[in-house]
């Protein structure tokens, strides 16, 4: 069973940490969920994919966080996914590798990937800033990754506005298209048939990622929005083969297409 860790006294702040067999030291990888950053959506949409990491080997950790419609918003919810990475070189003493740290979000989990992703490029002060482990890999489902162009589509009847409470101009913090280049490997996932948010969302934060100097990489794979999530599905194998690859001692099995 996970081991369940607060981070903050509300009732949505805790991460929970699913460990490999095994004692030594293993990487380690944090599943953000989705759901347009709203109480309706939970870490229950996170756990399959973390217990399949796990089962991989990889030291998995599933964030809940608070959401808009229960304390959420800008920039709580941000805050609290920094607070749940800083949380980390303070649990299971000799069980977590943390020289290899992958995010892993889909939608607006996929949004916050990219931001914990670019934390180091956060001015001084700014909610979040100052990580105290660096994320080395990101990998994107169907990732809400550039807000402003996300509100111009109106993704989510308005979700962004909802989160933000502000034209997105108007916060760079929150915006991973502002916080380039991370310095982390990035791989989004991205089904053709998504018609919730669509893949112009992935290809145009990968095309500011690589004009930054990131390294990126685009998979287009067949299905919808929520088909990347799909623990059997060929979606999430290509993301466990990318991350694989990532795992000390481990040889890469796929390659993606460019």
């Amino acid at each position: 069973m996970p081991e369940v860790v607060r981070f903050g006294p509300d009732p949505a702040q805790f991460l929970e940490l699913t460990l490999p067999e095994g004692e030594g030291p293993a990487p380690v990888a944090v599943v953000l969920h989705g759901g347009f950053w709203r109480a309706a959506y939970g870490v229950e949409l996170a756990r399959p994919l973390a217990a399949e990491l796990a089962a991989v080997g990889w030291a998995a950790v599933a964030v809940e966080y608070r959401r808009v419609g229960n304390g959420g918003g800008w920039p709580q919810t941000c805050a609290d996914v920094a607070a749940a990475l800083d949380t980390l070189p303070d649990l299971a003493p000799g069980r977590l590798d943390l020289t290899e740290l992958v995010v892993i979000g889909h939608s607006a989990g996929g949004h916050l990937a990219a931001w914990a992703a670019g934390r180091s490029r956060l001015p001084s002060g700014a909610p979040g800033a100052a990580p105290r482990v660096r994320v080395t890999a990101a990998v994107l489902q169907a990732g809400v990754l550039d807000l402003g162009l996300a509100d111009q589509q109106r993704l989510g009847n308005g979700a962004v506005r909802d989160f933000l409470g502000a034209d997105p101009a108007d916060v760079p913090a929150a915006d991973p298209a502002r916080l380039l280049p991370t310095g982390a490997a990035l791989l989004c996932v991205h089904g053709a048939e998504d018609d919730t948010v669509p893949l112009s969302q992935s290809e145009r934060y990968a095309q500011l990622a690589a004009a930054a100097g990131d390294a990126v990489e685009v998979r287009v794979v067949p299905g919808d929005h929520m088909s990347v999530i799909d623990p059997t599905g060929q979606s999430f194998r290509i993301a466990l083969d990318w991350v694989g690859g990532r795992r000390p001692g481990r040889v890469k099995r796929f390659t993606l297409e460019p």
